[in-house]
């Protein structure tokens, strides 16, 4: 019986050493890390349905051979610095950021982890690449819009109101760091063009923007030009009201802004970015480095046109824009 015994405990014994060992051989499950400056909404959601999609057309699925940890900032730049900080602490594999203040305190958090940008404004200025064929770092990813834009949008809003006399710029400087230099110039440059007199506008409450759509609609011939800002998308419902309250055509970046009843927007197709990031992401797990992936512009650019809101501002829309519009909302 001692003998069975010994036996019995040295073929466990035995046992419990191949369990350990094919434990420790066993490859561990990566973690993917997503920060969003944005807050867990429905615009949040679609993003991240867009990323995961992207993940299982490159054989990731989610749960078995990969794990995913999702943080929101609501657009806090203190939180967005905690959240970076544990997803590094977490030993992520890669990190996907949305946003310029995003990638700036995942930048700050680890100088070693890949991070996978997107919806970034000029990563060359804000000093996360070297280049953007050549990153150079642990960086990279897809940048959001052209300089140009800013001026693009006052030339759409004149074509769509004439009677424009002048325009507010409206960015929040924190979470648009280099607005001023990036956007304002090509604003400008377009307003002086068109006759119509410029506004640079920083806001950084919803107060600030309730009071500077006061003033800009304190005398006739006002206009409004957002640019992309997770601010200014936290706040759109208010912004969009405000426009609609006081009369004032605006243009938007996103087209989830005239879904939600503004005039026009015109910017990339947000969601199609973070389709794209799931491919960097997917060659970063399996070897590649961020220094060797180039920086990407947007490719695909939406143009969205409400028509109820255009009618309840008693504009007409030109036939040129209605058929350049990949969405018309009656």
């Amino acid at each position: 019986m001692a003998l069975e015994r010994r036996t019995f405990v040295g073929l466990l014994g035995a046992a419990m050493a191949r369990w350990a060992a094919a434990a420790r051989a066993e490859p561990a499950i990566p973690t993917v890390g997503v920060l969003m400056g944005l807050a867990n909404d429905h615009e949040a959601q679609i993003r991240s349905e867009a990323f995961e999609t992207g993940l299982r057309s490159q054989g990731w699925s989610i749960g078995t051979n990969l794990r995913l940890a999702y943080r929101f900032a609501n657009g806090d730049e203190t939180r967005m610095q905690a959240l970076a900080a544990e997803l590094v602490a977490m030993n992520c594999a890669c990190i996907l950021g949305q946003s310029t203040p995003v990638a700036a305190a995942l930048q700050r958090a680890t100088r070693t982890i890949p991070i996978v940008f997107v919806a970034v404004t000029d990563p060359i200025g804000s000093g996360f690449v070297a280049s953007m064929a050549h990153p150079g770092g642990n960086i990279t990813g897809f940048t959001i819009v052209q300089a140009t834009i800013a001026g693009k949008y006052l030339s759409m809003l004149k074509e769509l109101s004439p009677g424009i006399s002048h325009a507010a710029l409206m960015y929040n400087p924190v979470s648009v760091p280099f607005a001023r230099s990036f956007y304002t110039p090509a604003f400008l440059s377009a307003a002086a063009k068109l006759g119509v007199q410029p506004v640079v506008t920083e806001v950084g409450s919803s107060a600030d923007v309730e009071e500077a759509m006061r003033r800009l609609a304190a005398a006739p011939g006002g206009a409004l030009v957002t640019v992309p800002d997770n601010f200014i998308s936290l706040q759109r419902r208010l912004l969009i009201g405000l426009a609609a309250n006081f009369g004032i055509p605006a243009i938007y970046p996103y087209r989830y802004f005239a879904e939600a009843g503004g005039l026009v927007s015109y910017g990339m197709d947000a969601v199609n970015s973070f389709a794209r990031a799931a491919d960097y992401v997917s060659r970063i797990l399996r070897g590649a480095k961020p220094a060797d992936l180039p920086v990407q512009e947007p490719t695909k650019f939406e143009l969205v046109i409400n028509m109820k809101a255009a009618a309840a501002l008693g504009l007409t829309v030109p036939r040129i824009l209605l058929a350049g519009a990949d969405a018309v909302i009656q």
